[in-house]
Order: C-alpha cells, then structure tokens, then sequence
C-alpha cells in the first residue's frame, strides 16, 4: 500500500510542473514558419515551444541582420559565428516581455540612431522573442471564427538581410484548441497533497498500533 501510494505521489507531481510551466509559449496558439528568404544553404530558423521565440542559425558565411519594429537593425549574425543585438534598437526593449508590459524604451531611438552593437552569442545561434510572431491579445483573437478547429488568424512578416539581399519571414499565427484537454495543474497539485496526506496517516496509525500489537501478541514457551 505505502508503495502504491508514493508511485502515485511521483506520478502527480511529475505531471504537475510539466502543465504549471508551460507558460512561456500559449498552449492554445502556435507560430508557424512558411517561408524564408533568401532561400540559402546554411540559414535555418524554427520556432521554440509553439509561438515563444526564434532560433536562427547562420551558417551562409554571410552577415545576417534581423530588423525591428520600425525597421532598424535589431540584430546581426556575423559570418565567424559572432551574434550581435543592438541596444539602441527599440525592439531590444520591447522583446524583453512577452507582452511589452511596462516595458521603458529609451526616447529617441529610431532607424537614424547610430546601433550600439553588444555580443550576445559565437556559436552562429541565435534566441529571440519577437512579438510579430504571435498574438498580443488576451483570451481568444477575434478573428477565431470556431474555437474547436485549429486555423489560421493571422499573419505576418519580418524583414531580414542576408549579405546583400533582402529578404523576409514570413508565417502564420495558428488557433489549436487544446486536444481533449488533461488534468489542470491545480487539481494535479490538490491529488498530490491528498495522497501525501493519507500515506502520513497511515504512517501514524501504524506506529500507533505496533506497540500494542506486541503487547497483544501470545508469549512464545520454550
């Protein structure tokens, strides 16, 4: 029985933390890539936990630039693998909250603002949220017209550079209803501590009937 119970005690709390924090990215949405240009050897992107962020590779022997919100350079893959975010770029503040909440960018910041490039990687690899790539609403976007079918709502496009050639992402905002849903983390939790709880009971119960089961028990005779 005191087996049985701590299995399920692994188990709830094992599934707990994997629904309490799938928070980065929503469950209910995912950002689909449908295109990349210039199409080159070497330049792969994909999308990290459904609609959260990017991470872009660059392996072209090129210079790679990513532009921002008003069309400045937000950041730069240099061909020595060298990954650069300019701090003078708007989008390098706004990017640091999913929803810009409260977020202070610095007045006069703008495309004619020489970039203040500051090393953020050398691997070639780089991790950004963007918020172009996902929906900046709360609760179900309007132009979800059935909530159970998984569609698209909307698009959209971020510039880039690779050498000398202008290019663009391109991809889609998705709506995915959640798949017959599982159990929520609360309730995950709430079994947790109802289990733990009654193995501490029978725990205590036991050590309580021990002494008086010795006392109850027939004295051998040798």
């Amino acid at each position: 029985m005191r087996r049985f119970s701590a299995a399920v005690v692994v188990g709830a709390l094992a599934l707990a933390p994997a629904a309490a924090h799938a928070h980065e990215g929503n469950p209910r949405m995912e950002s689909v890539i449908r295109s990349v240009t210039p199409k080159l050897p070497g330049l792969s992107l994909q999308v990290l936990n459904r609609d959260d962020r990017f991470l872009l590779v660059n392996r072209t022997g090129r210079q790679v630039v990513v532009f921002g919100y008003s069309g400045e350079r937000y950041a730069r893959l240099l061909p020595d693998g060298t990954v650069q975010v300019n701090r003078s770029s708007p989008a390098y503040y706004l990017n640091q909250d999913r929803f810009a909440s409260g977020v202070k960018v610095p007045a006069g910041l703008g495309t004619a603002t020489p970039p203040d490039w500051r090393t953020v990687d050398d691997t070639g690899r780089f991790e950004w949220h963007d918020h172009r790539m996902h929906y900046m609403g709360q609760g179900v976007p309007p132009t979800v017209t059935d909530r159970s079918r998984r569609q698209v709502f909307a698009r959209y496009t971020i510039p880039l550079q690779v050498g000398s050639r202008r290019g663009e992402i391109r991809g889609d905002q998705l709506w995915t209803p959640l798949p017959g849903g599982g159990p929520p983390a609360v309730a995950i939790a709430a079994l947790a501590v109802i289990v733990a709880a009654g193995i501490g009971g029978v725990v205590v119960v036991r050590r309580r009937r021990r002494p008086a089961d010795r006392d109850a028990a027939p004295k051998e005779v040798w």
